[in-house]
């Protein structure tokens, strides 16, 4: 899942994408109001980690922001203020987490999980679509009980499509959930084809359905229908 930074002090940003990465996320940064802003317009996310004050502006009015644009993203907003008003204000603008600074990133992983789970999968521990499960803990994915053996990349594309089953998605889509917001400099789809074409073959291979749909011209929709 793909999750933007919005963080000024720089050791601290660096820090919590690092950790992000290693946990398998897709994470990108900004430093500042607008850089920030120009990112949540131009991109979707899952989940946004926002802090409170940032150099030209206040990550209050990046929530506005995303409230307006009817993003569908998780907000956590992480601030050294330890004061019940900021944290009021931030969740009845939309937010749904806070977290105040210094805070454990083991902790901040658990509360995006939460999130994406809420989100995504109705709050479930396990991810379950007819004989696949999935256990987000440790990535864990079985077709009928079987273990399935699946990259990275493929399982970022997996959940993905479980999380919007039904739903067409497009090429662009899916490129800036599997590689981030420099999808746009790849100059073509490829990677794309070759990751779901691997990913329909350990599937099938491993006595599941083949859900992944061809939608020609536009993307893909994975259904059972």
């Amino acid at each position: 899942m793909k999750v933007l930074v919005i963080e000024d002090e720089p050791a601290l940003q660096t820090a919590i994408r690092q950790y992000l990465e290693q946990q398998g996320y897709i994470c990108e940064t900004a430093p500042d109001f607008p850089q920030a802003m120009a990112k949540v317009n131009d991109y979707d996310y899952d989940c946004i980690v926002a802090d409170i004050g940032l150099p030209k502006g206040n990550g209050l009015d990046i929530i506005k922001e995303l409230k307006a644009l009817e993003s569908e993203a998780g907000i956590i907003i992480i601030s050294a203020k330890d004061s019940l008003e900021d944290k009021l204000s931030g969740l009845d603008l939309g937010a749904d987490d806070y977290l105040t600074k210094p805070f454990h990133l083991s902790e901040l992983n658990a509360r995006i999980n939460a999130i994406l789970r809420r989100k995504h999968f109705d709050g479930n521990t396990n991810i379950h679509f007819n004989e696949i499960r999935i256990a987000p803990g440790s990535k864990a994915v079985y077709v009928k009980d079987t273990p399935l053996t699946l990259t990275s990349k493929e399982y970022q594309l997996l959940l993905y499509f479980i999380a919007n089953q039904r739903r067409v998605v497009t090429k662009t889509a899916l490129a800036g959930h599997l590689w981030g917001d420099a999808y746009d400099q790849a100059g073509s789809y490829d990677f794309i084809y070759s990751h779901i074409k691997n990913l329909r073959r350990k599937l099938l291979e491993a006595g599941g359905e083949d859900y992944i749909k061809t939608i020609y011209g536009t993307g893909y929709r994975w259904s059972d229908q």
